[in-house]
């Protein structure tokens, strides 16, 4: 493996001297139609997500995960993105980003699109996969189409399991209306007639129990075959009047709200983050109304109380026609028995380097070992941790922590290693979003089997992926190292595409050495051979590779770079690759989710090809590689170009000097470059459209001919 050092290979001279010929280009480049606005291009990757839901290439059940994920993503989209634009009209501090588009204008552009989606996914939902879903015998059964016979089953299950834990709430000037959870199922009940105590109000309100699954398998023997199910929704609805004994029940129709759920914490009030944090965590649950789904049969008397009583406008409302809460459907494709209707399991790949590896700290020490999940296993990983707990010669693992999962095995070996007596440090990342109660819990696990644990720094989270082992080896301290562009999730590494790499180099374990002692303790910045890390040295290193591959360019030189990554938003780097393309820099970038940069705009970005990526798997590698004069450099990361990640965030860069290694994932680069099944490109408008081979020419497929080249699984293509 060759030894070059990277970084001091971008002599300060020639990189000033790349700057400034390129200091100047012929145009404004802080022009605000060069950009497009970041709330936007997520919904356009939200639409990307939502298409895959009518590819019929696709298993059916897995297309209505799609679907399903689609609104996941959407409710997530309004709890953080629509309530921070939100936040920012309600305090008058709003932040008008370099498209120029202000809160007010991005959220009447959002409430357009976001309802025109969303009416075409029920309309999907309903005109085509349940249909499909049908014919194929996994139905949902509607209360109109209960059989006598299942509408005995299902009153005496809402009688038994429903509602001895349901609590109506009627509506009185004793009685407000209550405080409701987060995406919580509720209804809203008209009345009429008088109750025992002589009240008459006409209204209540039912908070569906979230303690009982949305969705039952109705028995077989009370079915004509197949898989049914029925919906604890329509289980309610068809037994409301039971709990109102005595009134008469006029309409009653499902809602939900959905509120802010990001965390705020001032660095200034806070002198124990995990306490503040278990104190925001509830607070979640409540925080400002954002959006009001509700049935779309509900009276408009109905749901103008329901805006009033949330504080919203007609725009943040949206009348659907089926389940508010389409995110528990999961629930059917988790137990159905048809694995015809899902993609085929495969047996993730072991290299061949360490089949039959009885020790991985022999194999490492001999060569640097690359890893791509899903299609090759997280088990080395895991094994590595494991073998280090139980080796004698081990003195200290180190190791971050930001989505890891509550049961990991990852934290199972840690404890081990820790009750065994060794030094084990864990950096853990409380403010993983939506992972911070899980990530509490796995701390104090840590903590209690005798385990160092650190929280990063205030107000920058540690997004970095990074492991270290010393272990004793004769009458030397030998380091091992593991980096990576994905998370410590055993079940992630089967779902999202990312690279590992083990290595023993001394240098680049040196490195992370370093940058575990800055998060652990106190000093000035400490210089790095290798590795590159935010918030210090990552942009200001990305940026000179992209001025010196531009400065090629201007040399008469072939010059090109291909970036792979899930967000391109920050405006710096975005300025830095226009000028690159006007140099004549033949730029390929891969970017899953949001892109705020205009392709193909003439005489700035011509030279820029935009694609995305959705597949099966959760694209979630980052790969920055620059060809650089024939001398080509190659960076494995775990950030995105974003203003968090670059700016606010601790995240690693690393090379990848082994020069097969390099070559393997250039090669794997120009696959997806040669993808026409599964990408998407982006236009000059800020539109994107899939990606189909031309009459007579072969369908690639990334996804599945990675999958047949390391797991032997790919399916022909259709």
């Amino acid at each position: 493996m060759s030894k070059r050092n990277d970084q001091d290979a971008l002599s300060p001279a020639s990189v000033a001297n790349a700057v400034e010929a390129i200091a100047s280009p012929p145009v404004d480049l802080s022009e605000k139609t060069y950009y497009i606005h970041r709330e936007l291009s997520q919904l356009q990757f939200n639409n990307r997500v939502l298409e895959q839901a009518l590819d019929e290439r696709t298993p059916l059940l897995e297309r209505l995960k799609f679907l399903l994920i689609f609104s996941s993503n959407m409710d997530e989209f309004f709890e953080i993105r629509v309530a921070g634009l939100k936040s920012q009209l309600a305090f008058g501090h709003e932040i008008v980003g370099p498209d120029g588009i202000a809160p007010k204008q991005a959220l009447a552009e959002i409430s357009e699109i976001a309802h025109r989606q969303i009416a075409r996914q029920y309309a999907i939902l309903n005109e085509r996969l349940l249909p499909e879903l049908d014919e194929h015998g996994v139905r949902i059964v509607r209360r109109e189409s209960w059989t006598p016979v299942q509408k005995r089953w299902i009153q005496r299950y809402f009688r038994q399991e429903v509602a001895p834990i349901m609590t109506p709430i009627g509506l009185d000037p004793t009685h407000p209306f209550p405080l409701l959870v987060n995406k919580s199922l509720n209804f809203i009940v008209e009345l009429e007639g008088v109750d025992a105590f002589g009240r008459d109000s006409g209204l209540a309100i039912l908070p569906a129990p979230r303690v009982l699954p949305r969705t039952m398998r109705l028995p077989d023997d009370i079915c004509e075959g197949g898989e049914n199910y029925v919906l604890l929704s329509s289980i309610i609805h068809a037994h409301a009047d039971e709990l109102f004994p005595g009134m008469e029940v006029r309409g009653c129709y499902q809602f939900r709200l959905t509120r802010n759920a990001d965390l705020t914490i001032d660095p200034e009030e806070m002198d124990d983050l995990a306490r503040a944090l278990r104190g925001e965590l509830f607070s979640r649950r409540f925080g400002d109304a954002v959006r009001l789904e509700v049935a779309d049969n509900c009276p408009k008397k109905l749901t103008d109380y329901l805006l009033k009583q949330f504080g919203l406008t007609e725009a943040e409302l949206y009348e659907v026609n089926g389940p508010v809460n389409l995110t528990r459907l999961f629930g059917i494709i988790n137990r159905s028995q048809s694995p015809h209707l899902q993609y085929p399991p495969f047996v993730p790949a072991i290299p061949k380097a360490l089949k039959k590896a009885e020790d991985l700290f022999q194999v490492i020490n001999k060569q640097d070992v690359l890893l791509l999940h899903p299609y090759e296993s997280f088990a080395p990983v895991v094994d590595l941790v494991r073998q280090a707990a139980k080796d004698p010669d081990v003195l200290t693992i180190e190791q971050t922590l930001y989505r890891t999962g509550a049961t990991s095995e990852i934290v199972d070996a840690l404890v081990e290693a820790a009750r065994a007596g060794k030094e084990v440090i864990a950096v853990v990342e409380l403010r993983a979003r939506f992972d911070e109660e899980s990530n509490l819990s796995l701390a104090t696990r840590l903590q209690q089997a005798g385990a160092v644990v650190i929280y990063g720094v205030v107000d920058v989270k540690t997004h970095a992926k990074m492991m270290l082992i010393q272990r004793r080896e004769g009458q030397k301290l030998q380091r091992y190292a593991h980096l990576g562009t994905g998370n410590y999730h055993s079940g992630n590494a089967r779902l999202y595409t990312d690279y590992s790499l083990l290595t023993s180099d001394a240098a680049l374990c040196e490195d992370v050495h370093k940058l575990f002692s800055q998060l652990t303790g106190m000093g000035k910045l400490l210089k790095m051979k290798k590795l590159l890390h935010a918030p210090f040295t990552l942009k200001k290193s990305l940026l000179d590779l992209i001025a010196r591959e531009t400065a090629h360019a201007e040399a008469g030189k072939p010059a090109q770079m291909i970036i792979k990554i899930n967000a391109l938003t920050d405006a710096k780097m975005i300025r830095a690759l226009y000028k690159a393309s006007i140099a004549g820099v033949k730029v390929e970038l891969i970017v899953r989710g949001m892109c705020c940069l205009r392709p193909g705009i003439p005489g700035i970005s011509q030279n820029i090809r935009v694609r995305s990526n959705v597949g099966r798997f959760l694209e979630h590698s980052r790969v920055y590689w620059f060809a650089n004069d024939g001398d080509e450099r190659m960076y494995l990361a775990s950030a995105d170009l974003m203003e968090r990640n670059l700016d606010r965030r601790v995240e690693t860069g690393f090379p990848i000097e082994d020069r097969k290694l390099r070559q393997r994932i250039r090669k794997e680069l120009d696959l997806y470059l040669a993808d026409n099944a599964t990408s998407w490109q982006l236009h000059t408008d800020g539109s994107y459209t899939r990606l189909r081979p031309a009459d007579g020419h072969v369908q690639h497929d990334v996804q599945r001919q990675l999958l047949d080249k390391y797991c032997g699984v790919g399916a022909p293509v259709a």
